[in-house]
C-alpha cells in the first residue's frame, strides 16, 4: 500500500502541484481512508521526503554500477547521459516531481537531497576528471562547470522530451553525448 499512495501522490503531485494536492485528494485517488495514509506517512511533506530520496537513491545506484564497469571514461559519460534520458521514460513523473516540488521540503530534508545530488555531480565530475587524467577529455576543462552544464543539459530534458516522439532515447543521447564530446575530446584539441 505504501508504494500505491507514493506512485498515485506522483501523479497527483505532476498533475496538480505538492501545494494544491491534499491528503484527502490522495486517498480518495485510492479510495482509502486518511488513517491508512498515516499509518504510512507522518505528514505530506514526509511522503514528498520519501519520493525525493528513493528517486536519487536509485540514480545513485545505478550510476555507482556505471562508475564500476571497467571501460573507457567516454563510454561512462555516455552511460551516465542515457541513464538520465531513459529514466525520463521509466521515471518521468517522479523525475519531474523530483525537480519541480524539492522547494516544498523542510530545510533539513533539503539539504539531505541536496547532499545526495551533489554526490551524483561530484561522480560525474570524478569521471571529467579520470578521463582528462587518461587523455581522453583535453586538459584544462573547468570539470565543475562542465558538469553542471551536462547535468543542465539532461536534467531540462524533463520539461519537454516525450520518449515516445519521434526521437528515441537512444538518439537524443547520441545528439548530448556527440555536442558533449565534440567539445571536450582531446582529438578536437587544435591548440
Amino acid at each position: 500500500m505504501k508504494q500505491k499512495i507514493i506512485q498515485e501522490s506522483i501523479l497527483l503531485f505532476e498533475r496538480k502541484g505538492f501545494g494544491s494536492t491534499s491528503i484527502q485528494d490522495i486517498v480518495d485517488a485510492l479510495n482509502v481512508t486518511k488513517g491508512t495514509f498515516y499509518y504510512y506517512f507522518s505528514s505530506k511533506e514526509q511522503l514528498l521526503m520519501d519520493i525525493h530520496s528513493e528517486y536519487i537513491e536509485d540514480l545513485l545506484k545505478r550510476q555507482t554500477a556505471i562508475m564500476a564497469q571497467p571501460g573507457a571514461f567516454r563510454q561512462k559519460l555516455y552511460d551516465i547521459v542515457y541513464l538520465l534520458i531513459t529514466d525520463i521514460e521509466a521515471q518521468g513523473s517522479a523525475g519531474r516531481v523530483f525537480f519541480r516540488e524539492m522547494r516544498h521540503l523542510e530545510e533539513t530534508h533539503a539539504d539531505e537531497i541536496r547532499q545526495k545530488r551533489d554526490t551524483f555531480r561530484r561522480n560525474l565530475e570524478h569521471i571529467l576528471l579520470q578521463g582528462m587524467g587518461q587523455g581522453e577529455f583535453r586538459k584544462g576543462l573547468q570539470i565543475e562547470m562542465l558538469s553542471f552544464a551536462i547535468l543542465g543539459m539532461t536534467n531540462w530534458s524533463y520539461q519537454w522530451y516525450q520518449p515516445e516522439g519521434k526521437v528515441p532515447p537512444k538518439e537524443l543521447t547520441n545528439i548530448y553525448v556527440d555536442m558533449i564530446l565534440n567539445g571536450i575530446s582531446a582529438a578536437a584539441d587544435t591548440n
